[in-house]
């Protein structure tokens, strides 16, 4: 998948300036030219993929209690912006559906669809009807921590590019990508700044890079130089300011 560098990568929406993982999140990513939103998806108790961080809705909703455990219609009678602030109460926590149709309304924002904790292939194919869009095609890129998760998005959705979530070094880390048919690699910016060789060897390896969660100029600035296709930000319009027309070249 082509996609210029460094490409800005909204982190659940803009989550500086709107509920994170919210359509007013992923909304106002979109009018700030963010090229991707990344996105965090978990089941319902009645297997509707839902946009949310954490495996409970304890920390970003005025309820409780387990994702999994919860329906559809439960979770999204949830308040999921007023703990953001007043004008964003009554935003709820959206099924990844009606994310896809926000996206659908911001021509050529792609998507960074991360599956948090272990996921079985059974689980991934239900997220995967609904990502299965044309209109998809070379927009959508997938992650997760967990290599067990990454294998089964490769061997229920081998067509879909993936991404390996890496925080702490690895000695086993390319062998475990090309095992993995990773289309890319997502490292921590403290990994970045500390192993100068990774960014190079995952080109010399045909891969693609995403930098996370980068928030300030130094963060920024340590991933520009390293090379990386992507700068996931909570800051997209600040960022996309900050790179500017001239240091943001498109580059193959």
């Amino acid at each position: 998948m082509d996609i210029p560098r460094p490409v800005v990568v909204a982190h659940r929406g803009a989550s500086a300036d709107a509920p994170q993982n919210t359509l007013a999140a992923f909304d106002a990513a979109g009018g700030a030219g963010a090229a991707m939103i990344e996105l965090d998806v978990h089941l319902s108790a009645d297997g509707v993929p839902m946009v949310i961080h954490d495996g409970t809705v304890d920390a970003t909703t005025d309820g409780s209690g387990e994702v999994r455990g919860l329906t559809r219609d439960e979770l999204q009678a949830l308040d999921a912006g007023a703990w953001f602030g007043p004008e964003f109460a009554g935003q709820r926590i959206p099924t990844l559906a009606e994310v896809l149709a926000l996206v659908a309304r911001h021509p050529g924002l792609g998507i960074l669809c991360e599956y948090k904790g272990r996921w079985t292939a059974e689980d991934v194919a239900v997220t995967m009807r609904v990502l299965d869009d044309p209109a998809l095609d070379g927009r959508l890129v997938v992650q997760g921590f967990d290599p067990a998760t990454v294998a089964a998005l490769r061997d229920v959705a081998p067509q879909v590019p993936r991404s390996l979530l890496v925080e702490h070094p690895r000695d086993d880390l390319f062998p475990l990508l090309a095992e993995l048919d990773a289309a890319a690699v997502s490292p921590a910016v403290a990994l970045v700044a500390a192993d100068p060789g990774l960014v190079p060897a995952a080109h010399a390896a045909g891969l693609k890079v995403f930098g996370w969660t980068a928030n300030d100029e130094l963060a920024w600035r340590t991933l520009v130089d390293a090379g990386v296709d992507g700068i996931i930000t909570d800051r997209p319009a600040e960022l996309r300011g900050w790179l500017g027309p001239a240091t943001a070249p498109a580059r193959g």
